[in-house]
């Protein structure tokens, strides 16, 4: 099996004070697809992708990452296999430049310099800031730090992407320069979004979630056409479809 697939098979969570945001989720990503995970707040779209991303563990069911079950033993190589670019890029961004947000990754990699400045180079290059690499993150535009973050995984080299909202709070240049730059992506890429506008665009498959559960997965174009499932599930046709 392909190391860039993801699958989650009947995969339930519930946090400790007893909320149940998954309920029995199943669902898998090949290579190379792009996949938009859509729904109204509440629905767990931010909980799946932890889950995909090792940060959180199924109370019951399996998620795996290239036919790897996701367990405490295996957590090191999937955390290597997946990238996960969280919405608020402060998050991620801690060092005092960019080039060494970029490379820390890397560095607690055991890379050697040479392959960390390789590393450093090709992420930047990838999302267009190697201009920026000298820079502190904290004085970059938002547009500027979405970047940087997503080079901050790149330098990993991850097989599969996970991204929760990476179009909010961007303005309209900055959110068409990010969606640019994940269209030229071959990963395998799993986006959390409530920009159905940006899923129209980028992602051939789209995942509607609801309660916790998969309310249908199928080719965006066809679910986005259908109103009275977006209706149900509090979600509202992006204006490019409509007549």
């Amino acid at each position: 099996m392909s190391h860039h697939c993801l699958l989650f098979d009947r995969v339930h969570y519930r946090y400790p004070d007893g909320c149940e945001a998954l309920r029995g989720v199943t669902l898998r990503l090949t290579h190379g697809e792009k996949a938009a995970l859509v729904g109204a707040n509440g629905t767990g779209k931010s909980t799946l992708l932890l889950h995909a991303a090792g940060l959180l563990l199924p109370t019951q069911g399996e998620v795996a990452v290239g036919g790897v079950g996701l367990t405490p033993r295996t957590l090191p190589s999937v955390r290597q296999t997946v990238g996960v670019v969280f919405q608020n890029p402060d998050n991620q961004l801690f060092m005092p430049t960019v080039e060494e947000d970029v490379a820390f990754g890397p560095a607690n990699m055991g890379l050697t310099p040479d392959e960390i400045e390789q590393r450093v180079a090709a992420a930047l290059e990838a999302v267009g800031a190697s201009h920026l690499r000298k820079k502190s993150p904290y004085r970059l535009s938002g547009g500027q730090k979405r970047s940087v973050a997503i080079a901050t995984v790149l330098s990993m080299e991850p097989a599969v992407l996970v991204l929760d909202e990476p179009t909010s709070d961007l303005d309209p240049r900055a959110r068409r320069q990010t969606i640019e730059l994940l269209r030229r992506f071959d990963h395998t890429m799993l986006v959390a979004t409530h920009d159905l506008e940006m899923a129209a665009e980028l992602c051939p498959r789209t995942i509607i979630l609801r309660d916790g559960t998969v309310a249908a997965d199928g080719p965006t174009t066809e679910l986005f056409r259908d109103t009275a499932l977006l209706e149900a599930c509090a979600l509202e046709q992006p204006c490019s479809m409509r007549r």
